[in-house]
């Protein structure tokens, strides 16, 4: 069964069977997903991130299928009715669609009309009516009379009642109509009676139709909330006519009476019960569609985002603005750990600007920063002003994006962390470390709230999170991570770790004053042979004496970099950073069976760049300082921004207002695109000009067409 398994998921994701059998085996062996893309390239070809998720997902998936289709074959055997040919198509099936059509006619059912006529002995009868070759079926029916059918129209209407089911039941009658729904299906959707003033954001939805496979993704989520709120009616249907047509060609096989019967079952089975089992169905498969798309796009955001460049360790002092509770302050040091805080009130309606000016003076004086963090939400800007008109110019301020920090602060990674401070306090150390080291505080977030996307509480939580958390996978491993000063949240998402052993790491390191060298994660407690092959290559340890051990290079691999170094007469400290030396080697010498030239280009291009932040730098951006807030924009302007959202309908960019303005699709390029990630990517600094202004709904549509 696994062979055709494998073949199935080959098929779909168009790969060789050969690639995804061993992908497979690795997922059975326990290996992650950084792991096989960093270190088993020559397994798989080189297959990315990406693709291997894939692959995982389809593996889940398919297994999943074969414990459905085992509960079937057990269903069916009790019933004393699976064949050879049945067994043989259910082995055979590797879709879950498919499975559940060939399962239908052997379910447990309730109460249907069906089984009430069949109780009364009439399914003979039914069978009699849809062979057709009796054009008068009264006179069959009188046959049928007894005293639970006291008449022939009762007899004939159970008959009828018997062929719907069998016809709902028919996976052709099923696959036709679902082709039919997958084609030309169209979606509806209506403004509930007596809603409209409270329905007023839906209201592009209070009279829409659309081609169900036409439908953008943001607007079908869009008009299922809609739906779910209960301001819209939605509905999905198909040409009922060319549907019966359909029907009518599988199962009219005459033109008598008993065909007229059968054409009366099959618009009623339609109408009944196909139709809105069909409907449902493609309900679900276009919400899963809209789902993935949404999630995907929200992936890639939360990706660009942890991937935002750091500043590094510098000594900071974080804002989080307010007016009426005043602007509360952090002083952190060069690691992230608090030196003192404050508040202070330089804004209405305590307006204390001098005493703040002071405050802000003493602070510099005081404790020196390198530079300042300032949350970008209420008063963002005017505490950035504010800010930014004291300071010296040595001195570089950022507008954060603050976005989940208030629900970090009252988490419990914030109250473990940070236990006794105030839960403003400890919002606004993270807003200060999110300038530092975004990623590092990021992922103590759950991933849905960090502010990218849209509609991430309308998709499927269950694959939004483990979308997102194979993202946080992915970049926390590709980024690497100092094993001696991680939090326990950053080392639990290395490869192979988790949340029980980076506890236990962080234990060992305090015990022993700190973990001298890879080797020595051996000795962490439950830290095995397969955890140590799948984390370790991504633990730096600055302070081991084998500078390896602070490169991608996996300790596997060691031996082939000290027989480099024995080949060209050299130490293998003399290797790193030694370019010149190692664009002249010949690979070919070094590779074997186990690494091949993929692996070797990798360990290479490591020991030219070792331990590379592949994130780059931050810098400060400069907004306008003549504009304030909304009020202060107008038609035309031409303003810098920073892109803070994709959508697949557009961007949105942040001016340095709390406001962010709608870059639509239409208006980023002259070209066409399909998808605005072609263009723009997250925190991309844009150049653009406001074209639309709306004051009452605090909306700002801006261009980037010729500028």
């Amino acid at each position: 069964m696994k062979h055709g398994a494998i073949e199935f998921i080959a098929g779909r994701l168009q790969l060789s069977v050969e690639k995804i059998n061993k992908v497979t085996q690795l997922f059975d062996e326990g290996s992650t997903i950084p792991f096989i893309a960093r270190y088993r390239k020559e397994l798989t070809g080189g297959l990315d991130e990406e693709v291997l998720f894939g692959i995982q997902k389809e593996w889940h998936a398919i297994n999943e299928l074969v414990k459905r289709k085992q509960t079937v074959l057990k269903s069916i055997k009790e019933q004393n009715k699976l064949t050879p040919d049945l067994q043989h198509r259910i082995d055979q099936c590797w879709s879950s669609q498919i499975l559940e059509d060939i399962y239908l006619p052997f379910k447990k059912k309730k109460q249907t009309r069906a089984e009430v006529a069949r109780k009364k002995g009439l399914e003979t009868l039914a069978k009699i009516v849809m062979s057709q070759r009796y054009p008068f079926p009264e006179n069959e029916a009188k046959r049928f009379l007894n005293d639970q059918v006291q008449s022939v129209e009762e007899a004939l209407q159970g008959a009828q009642d018997i062929i719907a089911e069998w016809i709902n039941e028919n996976d052709i009658a099923r696959k036709k109509i679902r082709d039919q729904f997958s084609r030309f299906a169209r979606i509806e959707s209506k403004l509930v009676k007596k809603k409209e003033t409270e329905a007023q954001k839906y209201r592009d939805y209070f009279e829409y139709q659309s081609l169900l496979d036409k439908c953008p993704s943001h607007r079908l989520l869009a008009i299922r909330r809609g739906e779910k709120e209960g301001f819209l009616r939605v509905k999905l249907s198909v040409d009922s006519e060319k549907a019966f047509q359909r029907l009518e060609r599988i199962f009219i096989k005459a033109n008598n009476e008993s065909s007229d019967l059968v054409k009366a079952a099959i618009r009623d089975s339609y109408k009944r019960l196909l139709s809105p089992s069909i409907e449902t169905e493609y309900a679900k498969i276009s919400k899963v569609k809209a789902d993935e798309e949404a999630i995907k796009i929200f992936a890639n955001n939360a990706k660009q985002l942890l991937l935002s460049p750091p500043t590094g360790d510098k000594r900071t002092l974080g804002f989080d603005p307010g007016f009426r509770t005043g602007c509360k302050w952090v002083m952190l040091d060069e690691k992230g750990s608090l030196i003192d805080h404050g508040v202070i009130y330089p804004h209405p309606p305590q307006s204390k600007r001098d005493e703040s000016k002071r405050a802000l003076w003493n602070l510099l004086e005081k404790y020196n920063p390198e530079q300042i963090a300032i949350g970008n939400g209420t008063a963002g800007r005017e505490t950035y002003d504010f800010v930014k008109a004291i300071c010296n110019k040595k001195i570089e301020v950022y507008l954060v994006d603050e976005s989940g920090a208030s629900i970090y602060s009252a988490s419990a990674v914030a109250r473990d962390e940070f236990g006794k401070l105030d839960i403003t306090v400890r919002g606004t150390i993270s807003i200060a470390r999110r300038l530092m080291d975004p990623m590092a505080e990021l992922v103590k977030i759950e991933p849905k709230n960090i502010g990218v996307g849209q509609y991430q509480h309308d998709v499927d939580q269950k694959k939004l999170k483990e979308e997102l958390d194979q993202v946080v996978l992915n970049s926390v491993n590709r980024v690497g991570v100092n094993v001696n000063t991680a939090s326990k949240h950053l080392l639990s998402y290395v490869s192979g770790i988790g949340a029980t052993l980076a506890q236990n790491i962080v234990d060992y390191r305090n015990q022993t004053s700190g973990i001298k060298n890879r080797r020595e994660l051996k000795k962490v407690k439950g830290l095995g042979a397969k955890a140590f092959e799948q984390c370790a290559g991504f633990i730096r340890v600055p302070e081991s004496p084998n500078p390896l051990d602070n490169t991608g290079v996996h300790p596997e691999s060691y031996a082939i970099v000290d027989r480099i170094a024995k080949e060209i007469g050299v130490a293998k400290e003399q290797l790193i950073q030694n370019e010149q030396v190692l664009n002249s080697l010949d690979l070919t010498k070094f590779t074997n069976a186990s690494i091949g030239a993929m692996s070797l280009t990798d360990i290479i291009d490591e020991l030219k760049t070792p331990g590379r932040d592949p994130r780059g730098s931050a810098s400060a951006v400069e907004f306008s300082e003549s504009i304030k807030d909304l009020t202060d924009l107008k038609i035309g302007m031409e303003l810098i921004g920073v892109v803070n959202n994709l959508t697949k309908f557009g961007a949105f960019v942040d001016l340095g207002i709390k406001e962010s303005a709608l870059l639509h699709i239409s208006q980023i390029t002259d070209r066409y695109i399909s998808d605005p990630a072609e263009v723009l990517v997250l925190n991309q600094r844009v150049k653009v000009r406001v074209i639309g202004i709306e004051q009452a709904r605090k909306r700002i549509s801006v261009s980037m067409k010729n500028i």
